[in-house]
């Protein structure tokens, strides 16, 4: 059930200040703060007078400067600050041995999910610490597989990575895209499987877009968006849907479908298996809500206009409608239409013309307690992946719904895949969890046979770390769920650094994963919480509501809950405790350390929304307005104003020693709201802790980081934590500092 949106992205108190800003720019500081001398000298970062109006409402904006990222004031700003935080970690001596225990620990073969195309196999392989994986192929499961694609060969820094890729249906062809220093502008290239020799063709500026490849192989359908003048500048809109013919410019492209009434509309096209239609899904950001059309794939088709032959199916907008598969003439949907924890629907779709009601919808697996997070199509069967309570478990059912059996998983934790055919019973899974490498299955869901394709080998003992998943109260009585890994035998006296991490929106939801600095991170002592905030999607949609727009406090006070959770229970204290969220989880760090600065020993917001007054005038920035709203707004203006990270910092406030890291190219969230919210961050401390920012110059939003730079990252992270919390870490490769 893809979304063409990626939302920001690895979840006030209702007290807060409201934040009303004199023309001149700066907030008057309480007179008991004003002799505060901060313990660093941060680079000077100009505090223009410029201020907006918002409704009557006068608000400054002293650093809009640094909303430009190549300006010469900007790159000498970069420069000092990466000089200021390298000076303070490198100044750390454990800092060596984390980034060799990373490099020891991360060195180990890890595999992809494969999948079946015309008796051939296509997965992922790293043999340990190459800088993207490689794609491989096999004509069969026993046959030896040669490597198709491998991106370390497309850059001299690891930087260029392969964000997607789709094979025709005959295996002859795969059309694959790039990602060039972890934008999210994919550039489309082709290459023919059996010779490897690339094709001319290629498709430029499209975003959030896979391929679909017309039945007889020859061309894809896609979505692009118009060339862009500034990428880090330019809203992103007028998406439009286009079938390439191979071998010919892009230029020549069809348009299928658009929609010029309504720029923010975008759109996504799936050819059926049988080749005869073409479903189009069409959403506006990131909203659970979709429109559906059809439109037949059996005629001259390539001759038609704009739109012309597309069947709009639904197109109320009352819900998420995501295409799952066909089955004769019926069109099988996952919806979250009356049920907000989802379903699957079939739509019978012989001699439609126009568009049904809701009604016609006929139930096929209802609505139930837990989560239905995805729906497959694996020959003759579904194959159902449920949450419940933070983790999945997987159902394999008939077409009409009718149960056939549960799939066996290792154990709690996490699971993705189950991609298929209807000729075919086979499919493949993986399974992950807090300490459970990703390990690959194949999976036979006519007989319920699960055997092991791929399990990695990692230098570490998963008998030595416990999970436990607890349920803790939050302000308004929410019972909240949280994930607690750490080493065995700990003792639970305050003591422990711990990490809390958090993300808490766009319905996504936060389920276990393994991860190599994770364990880096317990070896040394440290105790890793995940806190299930509402704004994600562990309970479904109106868990996800009940953390959006004017309820956006309740992420924060779930947050703080688990917290006082952590202290309350021995876990950890205010000095011992770090917090950490990316995107979407960066502005839940970066409205902490402003809402609660007294709460926290540390803070690590990466990549985070740190200026909601003005996030939607970036990018694709505007399509986050469904969990946010926007200060266009009068009424949601007053909500954002009062816990925007930028605006709510206030001089001679102590707060807790921060890293912020992000890259200087992001062109999701845009490294303004990092610049921006370092720049106030340091202009008021009035405590000793450092304040830092950590920019990365050959990095976007983290997508194909290259696995040099996150080990690199990571290793700074650590160091920051053992300094900032005054660790004396106890792992045997690591010889605590004098």
């Amino acid at each position: 059930m893809p979304r063409l949106f990626v939302a920001p992205f690895a979840a006030l108190t209702t007290g807060a200040m409201l934040v009303i800003l004199p023309a001149c720019g700066e907030k008057s500081p309480p007179a008991a703060a004003a002799a505060t001398t901060p313990a660093f000298q941060y680079p000077e970062a100009r505090r223009a007078d410029v201020v907006d109006d918002y409704h009557g409402t006068p608000v400054a904006d002293p650093y809009r400067w640094l909303e430009d990222p190549d300006s010469p004031e900007t790159r000498a700003w970069i420069e000092a600050e990466n000089a200021l935080t390298r000076s303070y970690i490198d100044a750390v001596p454990q800092r060596r041995a984390i980034l060799d225990r990373l490099h020891a620990l991360w060195n180990y073969e890890r595999f992809g999910v494969p999948f079946h195309q015309n008796g051939r196999y296509f997965w992922k392989r790293n043999d340990g610490l190459q800088d993207q994986s490689v794609l491989y192929v096999a004509d069969g499961l026993d046959a030896e597989p040669r490597v198709l694609l491998d991106p370390n060969t497309w850059s001299d820094d690891g930087t260029v990575a392969l964000a997607s890729y789709g094979v025709s249906e005959d295996a002859r062809i795969i059309a694959y895209g790039r990602s060039d220093g972890g934008s999210d502008w994919v550039t489309w290239s082709f290459k023919d499987i059996d010779t490897g020799e690339d094709l001319p063709d290629t498709l430029a500026w499209t975003k959030f877009s896979g391929v679909s490849w017309a039945h007889d192989g020859s061309g894809v359908f896609y979505s692009r968006y118009p060339t862009p003048t500034q990428q880090l500048q330019d809203v992103n809109e007028d998406n439009r849907l286009q079938f390439h013919a191979l071998g010919t410019d892009q230029s020549e492209d069809i348009v299928v479908f658009e929609d010029p009434e309504h720029p923010r509309r975008s759109f996504s096209g799936t050819v059926t298996r049988d080749g005869e239609l073409l479903v189009i899904t069409s959403s506006e950001g990131t909203e659970e809500k979709s429109r559906v059309y059809i439109k037949d794939l059996t005629g001259d088709w390539r001759d038609d206009a704009p739109g012309e032959g597309v069947i709009p199916l639904l197109t109320e907008y009352d819900a998420g409608y995501y295409f799952i598969a066909r089955d004769g003439d019926r069109l099988l949907f996952w919806t979250n239409k009356d049920a907000p924890r989802g379903r699957v629907v079939a739509l019978d779709i012989d001699g439609v013309e126009g568009p049904v009601d809701s009604d016609a919808l006929i139930e096929v697996v209802p609505q139930r307690d837990a989560v239905l997070s995805s729906a497959n199509r694996v020959g003759d069967h579904l194959v159902l992946v449920w949450q419940v309570d933070a983790h999945d478990e997987v159902e394999v059912t008939d077409l009409s719904g009718q149960h056939q059996r549960d799939v066996d998983l290792p154990g709690i934790g996490s699971v993705w895949g189950f991609a298929g055919d209807p000729d075919r019973d086979e499919t493949f899974f993986a399974f992950t969890g807090f300490t459970d490498p990703t390990t690959i299955f194949r999976y036979d869901v006519g007989t319920g046979e699960r055997t092991l394709f791929k399990r990695p080998d990692v230098d570490f003992n998963p008998d030595d770390y416990v999970t436990r998943q607890v349920f803790y109260t939050s302000a308004d009585g929410t019972r909240v769920p949280m994930f607690i890994t750490h080493r065995k035998g700990i003792e639970l006296d305050g003591s422990n650094p711990t990490i809390l991490y958090g993300y808490g929106g766009f319905n996504i939801s936060l389920t276990p994963w393994f991860s190599v600095t994770n364990q880096v991170w317990m070896e040394m002592g440290g105790v890793f919480a995940v806190a299930n905030l509402r704004g994600g999607g562990e309970y479904g949609e109106e868990w996800h509501q009940a953390g959006t727009l004017a309820n956006k406090q309740n992420v924060f006070d779930d947050f703080y809950a688990a917290a006082h959770y952590l202290i309350d229970h021995g876990y950890t204290r205010t000095d011992k405790l770090a917090i950490q969220g990316g995107s979407n989880g960066g502005l839940l760090v970066g409205a902490a350390i402003t809402q609660h600065p007294e709460l926290f020993g540390a803070a690590l917001p990466a990549v985070g929304v740190m200026d909601m007054l003005r996030y939607h005038k970036f990018t694709i920035g505007w399509a986050w307005a469904s969990d946010y709203g926007t200060s266009d707004d009068p009424e949601q203006f007053q909500t954002l104003i009062r816990y925007s990270p930028v605006h709510n910092t206030r001089p001679g406030t102590h707060y807790p020693a921060t890293l912020i890291t992000t890259g200087d190219h992001d062109d999701r969230v845009v490294p303004a709201h990092s610049f921006k919210f370092a720049a106030a961050l340091q202009h008021d401390q009035g405590g000793p802790a450092p304040v830092l920012i950590r920019i990365e110059t050959r990095a976007g939003h983290g997508r194909g980081k290259p696995t040099s730079l996150v080990m690199e990252e990571k290793a700074d992270i650590f160091a920051f934590l053992v300094r900032a919390l005054d660790m004396h870490p106890t792992a045997p490769w690591l010889e605590p500092a004098e």
